[in-house]
């Protein structure tokens, strides 16, 4: 079988198979006997996963439901934020930056840690220590847990920036670069992406990494007004392509899914002609 994976994609441990298997349902919840089989799909021992389950509730990331696990905590603020990268949502933009100034309070390592986090996600760049910056084209109450946390310990600030803000927008995001790995993702979503089209139970494995890897791109995408993007940016084009690649893995998926209950019920298995 051909590979889909490069240097840049990070290898799924057990913990990443449960938490990616999670993160894509909705609701967020599974059997504990299905999360032990999605573990199985990369050769995943059961006992590893199960581990790897028993130390994600222990650190509030999942809870028990009845006969299986859903997300909890930290997790549902991964996905929120996973959702929000994926639909890319902005606002009309005029011209306008805002500014999160960190007060001159003092803020243990934890509070500085989930800071971080926070204004990552609402697309803030570091401008300096204690300054983050970004153009102010990104609607409101969309990630309010991180809103509260930057407002908790920020004063914001508004107004344009001196100088070329499209200078300035090069200077505090990599877009060459984030250009140049969406070109290589949008190339890797057609080749498995027209596997998974015929059916291809095997192309799972290679699909779950390269739906991960897409995924966690758009995490890094700055969501900048256009005014502010090279010319060509990639980004509207690769989550075209994301929809349709993610349509058909999980129609693979559902198949498999299905299969694997009706193994688990004593049935015949259920798979696409």
């Amino acid at each position: 079988m051909a590979t889909t994976r490069n240097s840049a994609d990070r290898p799924l441990s057990a913990r990443s198979v449960v938490a990616s298997t999670l993160l894509g349902m909705r609701p967020p919840r599974l059997s504990t006997q299905m999360i032990v089989r999605s573990g199985a799909i990369f050769g995943i021992a059961e006992g590893t996963t199960r581990v790897a389950v028993s130390r994600m509730v222990a650190a509030g990331e999942l809870v028990a439901d009845g006969d299986g696990y859903r997300l909890a905590g930290p997790m549902l603020t991964r996905q929120a934020r996973q959702d929000v990268s994926r639909s890319g949502p902005t606002a009309r933009w005029d011209g306008t930056w805002t500014m999160q100034v960190v007060l001159a309070e003092p803020r243990d390592a934890p509070d500085r840690a989930r800071l971080r986090a926070a204004a990552t996600a609402l697309r803030l760049a570091p401008l300096r220590e204690g300054v983050w910056a970004r153009p102010a084209n990104l609607p409101s109450g969309v990630l309010p847990d991180d809103e509260a946390i930057v407002a908790a310990q920020c004063r914001a600030f508004s107004g344009q920036p001196e100088g070329d803000p499209v200078a300035l927008a090069a200077e505090l995001w990599d877009l060459e670069q984030w250009t140049a790995r969406a070109v290589d993702l949008r190339a890797r979503l057609k080749v498995v992406g027209d596997r998974l089209t015929t059916g291809d139970l095997d192309a799972l494995p290679d699909g779950f990494v390269l739906s991960a890897a897409t995924l966690r791109h758009f995490q890094a995408d700055p969501l900048l007004p256009a005014e502010l993007l090279p010319r060509a940016w990639p980004g509207d084009a690769l989550r075209a392509d994301y929809e349709r690649y993610d349509e058909a893995f999980r129609a693979v998926w559902s198949d498999w899914y299905r299969a694997q209950r009706g193994r688990m019920a004593g049935g015949a298995p259920v798979v696409r002609p």
